[in-house]
């Protein structure tokens, strides 16, 4: 008889945007495409956009590596990069600045007064135009496209068309909905590749929307942004079109809950 594997898992959540969270100094499970494809299913297993494992970095508080929900390694997440500095939080290291290494690079974060997690993300300093849309990279890369009356619009149906496009195709690309609901404040739906499908947040693509949505011509700007499963908000400073540095991801990352997980 093959000896079952046990996972110890924790669930994470910022704005909705969910994640399973394992502790890899407890445990280094060796897992396949299908195992974390199957944790992350939300009929047969725990449920999730993604999983992360959190362990030991030289020279850093941990490391995040960060699978899809597809069961295959991504590139940086935003909000997994707050749930995870929760997790530490959560789990005894108590820190004015954590820092930690990512599939992008290094990334400072702090918690702040009212307990929002703000995470550092890596300067831009390429925009590309395509037609009135926009394409950049925030740690993964994300087209743009701002449209009217979001709360209708047919995200999924949209979204794919653009993220199987044949120029995307192969390497895959975030797709972001924007509206804007006043000078200092955007609506953001995304359509997320290896989810496949529209989450309630992503926290890559609503820095990415923040910093195209920008009004001032340079210097610093906040930028709220509201998503289907809450509010956050993006500061950085605008050099000019194309090169945004300083750039903050604030909001809520919230624990869930934990369990055991048996293959």
């Amino acid at each position: 008889m093959t000896q079952k594997k046990l996972i110890h898992f924790h669930k994470y959540q910022g704005t909705g945007n969910d994640f399973i969270i394992l502790d890899g100094r407890e445990q280094m499970p060796e897992l396949f495409e299908e195992q974390i494809k199957l944790m992350c299913d939300r009929r047969f297993g725990i449920g999730a956009d993604g999983l992360m494992i959190y362990t030991e970095q030289d020279g850093y508080d941990f490391q995040m590596k960060y699978y899809n929900s597809d069961g295959k390694e991504g590139s940086m997440c935003g909000n997994g990069g707050r749930c995870i500095v929760r997790f530490a939080y959560n789990s005894g290291l108590h820190k004015e600045v954590y820092r930690f290494m990512a599939a992008d690079g290094p990334h400072d974060a702090e918690i702040d007064i009212n307990g929002w997690i703000r995470l550092k993300m890596n300067d831009v300093s390429k925009v590309t135009l395509n037609g009135g849309d926009f394409v950049l990279n925030t740690g993964s890369p994300h087209y743009i496209r701002f449209v009217n009356d979001i709360r209708e619009f047919h995200v999924t149906e949209e979204g794919k068309a653009i993220r199987y496009n044949p120029v995307y195709e192969h390497d895959g690309i975030n797709v972001n909905f924007v509206e804007t609901v006043n000078d200092h404040t955007i609506y953001v739906r995304t359509y997320e590749r290896g989810v496949e499908a529209e989450t309630w947040s992503c926290g890559t693509g609503v820095t990415a929307s923040a910093l195209v949505a920008a009004h001032n011509e340079t210097g610093f700007n906040q930028v709220d942004v509201q998503t289907l499963g809450g509010k956050l908000s993006v500061e950085f400073d605008r050099v000019n079109e194309s090169d945004y540095r300083n750039i903050w991801l604030c909001g809520p990352a919230e624990y869930v809950f934990k369990g055991e997980f048996q293959f």
